[in-house]
């Protein structure tokens, strides 16, 4: 898995995930940019989704550019992980 960029978050999400939508709109909303990959579309980011859940494709799940990873975090985690 590449990181498109140092100092993107990405997400990887469904288009039918209602905690997707709802991280999006609150990482929007406090201004964090984010990438998202819908990982029904591209089974090397579904592979890592399970590589990182236990075998299973949780959404959303957030790659920060320190290697670390986030499954279905409340905004105040994803606030604290970035500095902001």
């Amino acid at each position: 898995m590449t990181i498109p960029d140092p100092d993107t978050i990405i997400m990887f999400s469904t288009t039918w995930c209602g905690y997707c939508q709802r991280l999006k709109a609150q990482m929007t909303r406090e201004g964090i940019a984010y990438k998202e990959i819908d990982i029904e579309h591209d089974p090397e980011s579904a592979a890592f989704v399970e590589s990182v859940n236990g075998g299973n494709q949780t959404v959303p799940t957030l790659l920060f550019p320190d290697g670390s990873a986030l499954t279905n975090p409340p905004i105040g985690a994803v606030k604290a992980k970035v500095g902001s």
